[in-house]
């Protein structure tokens, strides 16, 4: 009996879900094979049974040929139920496979986005770490996912083109690195002024630690401010020079906070862009394209701070500011070489220092020449050794500059030269001239003080006197010492030994004194306005100076503690310019003197006819014996025995000319009063015009004028040709020539006016006798010549 409608649809939906299920699966032959191997078991199976139970085995033949047949009728019955069901069925059948395919692709995609996911995180990842410039991170996430996460889905078109975008991020990644890395090189080109002065800050402070621990190695306890440092300093100056005022230090900064413990050079600069870029450049492969970049940047940055400024010699902070680039340069460099591995070496530091050492020292003596301020010499060479003390405590050699600088030790002294020459002028020009007035024991104190000297007899002398010199001399002797102090501050921390510095201050100071004060002192001694009191005030003064030589020396040798007697120590020549000084205000008296006599004796008009002296004197003579009378009266103080020596024979010569010239005397009686103008002089000196003198000091001088005077009054030719060239000779004086050009010169005027003389015996047996006199002196002469 056939199923019920219900009964028979509902197996044959099952059936048709079943056996749909299967093919539409493609596992048809699958289901096959299943079903051939289940049919294999049950045979063997019912074999088995079979063989145990027989009967059991065709009962179950027989329920299976059942059964086989049954599915044939079920065939028949699917077929029927599809022929008579038609839409519905298969529209729902139809909408349950999409079903099934789409729950299908749906679990597919998502197998496939969890293996997608993290790539595409990564990736968001890698975005993220390149706009917030952790270029380093991006560049290992970008590896990281090139190698971990983008091979699992290699088959997808977006991993494609991440793939094919990887270079482009590197390189995107290197660019942005060294865009970082040129920013460094601007701000650190721009702040190497700030880092180059923090380092020679803190040489300073070193600098000035050392030398406080090398003064005093006992203090154990305590830790000194800055501004104690630099107070202690101050004092040491003040105490060992009084120049504090002109020669201050170079590098006063007590404006800013001195407690304030300064920063590291290292400590103002960010060198995180360099580090980065070199291990970003490296893991890429391309070190050495960037140590090369790096290099080139760097060196032209050099050649831009080692070319100064046309206005640097101007003001000490042109220097200031050329030295704190150049240390700031060299500082960055060092600390690159001390903390990268390669991206610069010691021949690249090398080469570059021996570039800005050659130009560096080629700027200083350029614009250094343009100095002619001592004061600013002086600081120039502070800030250099500071400069070279810095850059050696970053272990650069810095010999070369410490040689420039004695170079420039030659031009300081020549500055040093140039000022003492408008001081010496002034202290010249303001001077009165006249003997320094004491009036108390502190005045005279004071001035034994500024100037060593000692004279028992005017300490003796009650109050108020007066010292020989006028103010110039101390005022001179304490520039000199002045000088000292400049020349011996110049010579500190340059390594010198007290040998090289006792030659240097010595030199110095012989070029002082041979040149500058020389020139100083012949220009005033030169003056057309100088008078003779000035005049014999300067020889005075000169020579009191020439007499504190000794202690200039003995001054150098306390200062520099070698003694003068030491193999090549430099001797001072101040003795020598002292005397040239004095030899030339010896002169210049001369010459005034003798234009005075002249002027005098071209104004006179003497009678040389004269038979024999009259009651009284010429006013022309008594005006001459009047002005020499008062100018000798100024040389009470002065060693003159050279002057008085040359002043006879330089006031006699006018005289004696204008004898030989106008002399009209007839014969030999009249000679005396011919000669009487000339006794006056003899006279003056018999008178004692110069205080002080002793004996017969001024007498001696016109010693030669007197005999002569004797000889020809006298007319004791006799004795004088017979004694002459005998010590004991009375006539020791005469000059043989003098006597024969007087003589010669009698004779001829005589014949000359005396036409008629000559016929009388008297007259000729005299001018026989003159001409027989004249004959011997010339044979004297002769014989003496030869």
């Amino acid at each position: 009996r056939l199923p019920s409608t219900y009964s028979v649809h509902v197996l044959c939906v099952g059936c048709h879900l079943l056996f749909r299920s299967v093919y539409d699966g493609e596992e048809h032959g699958r289901f096959m094979e299943k079903l051939e191997a289940r049919i294999r078991n049950h045979d063997r199976e019912i074999e088995k049974m079979c063989n145990f139970h027989y009967q059991g085995f065709v009962d179950s033949i027989t329920e299976l040929l059942k059964v086989r047949g049954e599915a044939q009728k079920l065939k028949v019955r699917e077929n029927f139920f599809l022929f008579f069901f038609p839409p519905k069925l298969i529209i729902a059948m139809e909408e349950l496979k999409q079903c099934r395919l789409q729950q299908r692709n749906i679990s597919a995609t998502v197998d496939k986005l969890t293996l997608c996911l993290p790539v595409l995180e990564m990736y968001s990842k890698l975005r993220e770490q390149m706009k917030s410039k952790r270029h380093y991170p991006a560049l290992k996430t970008l590896e990281h996912l090139e190698h971990t996460y983008l091979p699992q889905v290699s088959h997808y078109r977006f991993c494609k083109i991440m793939v094919d975008n990887i270079p482009k991020l590197r390189e995107e990644i290197k660019e942005v690195s060294m865009s970082d890395l040129k920013d460094f090189l601007e701000s650190i080109r721009k702040h190497s002024d700030k880092i180059g002065e923090t380092a020679m800050k803190q040489a300073q402070q070193q600098r000035n630690l050392d030398n406080i621990v090398s003064q005093h190695p006992r203090i154990s306890g305590g830790k000194k401010s800055k501004k104690e440092v630099c107070a202690s300093s101050d004092l040491e100056v003040k105490t060992t020079s009084p120049m504090s005022e002109q020669d201050s230090g170079i590098l006063d900064v007590e404006d800013e906070d001195e407690d304030e413990e300064v920063p590291g050079a290292q400590d103002l600069v960010d060198f995180s862009p360099v580090y980065r870029c070199l291990h970003i450049y490296s893991v890429l492969g391309a070190r050495e394209t960037f140590e090369n970049y790096y290099r080139k940047q760097r060196r032209k940055q050099a050649r831009l701070v080692l070319q100064p400024p046309s206005n640097m010699h101007e003001t000490l902070d042109g220097y200031r500011k050329y030295f704190n680039q150049i240390v700031g340069f060299f500082v960055v460099e060092d600390h690159i070489l001390h903390t990268t591995q390669g991206l610069v070496n010691r021949a690249y530091i090398d080469e570059l220092w021996e570039m800005a050492l050659s130009k560096t020292i080629a700027a200083l003596r350029t614009h250094s020449s343009y100095c002619s301020d001592p004061s600013l010499v002086l600081d120039l060479k502070n800030l250099i050794v500071l400069f070279a003390d810095t850059l050696q405590g970053y272990g650069f050699p810095v010999n070369q500059l410490f040689d420039m600088l004695l170079e420039i030790q030659d031009q300081y002294s020549e500055t040093l030269l140039k000022k003492w020459t408008g001081v010496f002028r002034n202290i010249l020009d303001s001077d009165n001239y006249s003997p320094i007035p004491v009036t108390n024991e502190e005045m005279y104190k004071k001035i034994v003080g500024q100037f060593p000297f000692q004279d028992a007899e005017l300490e003796k002398q009650p109050f108020p006197k007066k010292f020989p010199f006028s103010e110039f001399v101390p005022k001179v002797y304490n520039q000199i010492k002045e000088f000292i102090y400049a020349c011996l501050k110049f010579s500190e921390d340059l390594h010198l030994s007290s040998t090289e510095v006792d030659d240097m201050i010595r030199k110095s100071t012989n070029l002082l004194l041979t040149r500058t004060l020389s020139n100083c002192l012949q220009n005033v001694i030169k003056r057309k306005n100088v008078g003779l009191t000035e005049l014999v005030q300067i020889i005075i003064n000169t020579t009191h100076l020439e007499k504190s030589c000794k202690f200039l020396e003995e001054f150098i040798t306390n200062i520099t503690n070698v003694l003068p007697e030491t193999v090549h120590t430099t001797k001072l020549y101040g003795t020598t310019t002292f005397k040239d000084a004095r030899h030339a205000a010896e002169e210049e008296i001369y010459t005034n003197l003798n234009q005075k006599i002249d002027q005098f004796l071209q104004l006179a008009d003497y009678d040389w006819m004269a038979m024999e002296p009259g009651s009284k004197a010429s006013d022309y003579l008594v005006d001459l014996i009047g002005f020499l009378r008062s100018t000798f009266a100024v040389f009470t103080h002065l060693p003159l025995w050279s002057f008085c020596r040359e002043l006879p024979s330089s006031s006699s010569q006018p005289l004696l000319s204008s004898l030989s010239s106008v002399c009209q005397s007839p014969c030999p009686w009249l000679v005396k009063g011919a000669f009487y103008p000339l006794f006056f002089p003899t006279e003056f000196a018999r008178s004692g015009p110069v205080p002080g003198f002793q004996g017969d000091t001024l007498q001696l001088a016109f010693i030669d004028l007197r005999q002569l005077l004797d000889l020809f009054i006298q007319w004791d030719w006799s004795t004088y040709l017979a004694d002459y060239g005998q010590p004991t000779c009375k006539y020791l004086r005469v000059n043989p020539t003098t006597a024969l050009v007087l003589l010669e010169k009698m004779r001829d005027t005589s014949r000359k006016n005396n036409v008629f003389a000559q016929f009388r015996k008297n007259e000729r047996d005299k001018q026989k006798l003159i001409d027989t006199v004249a004959k011997q002196l010339r044979s004297l002469i002769n014989s003496h010549h030869s």
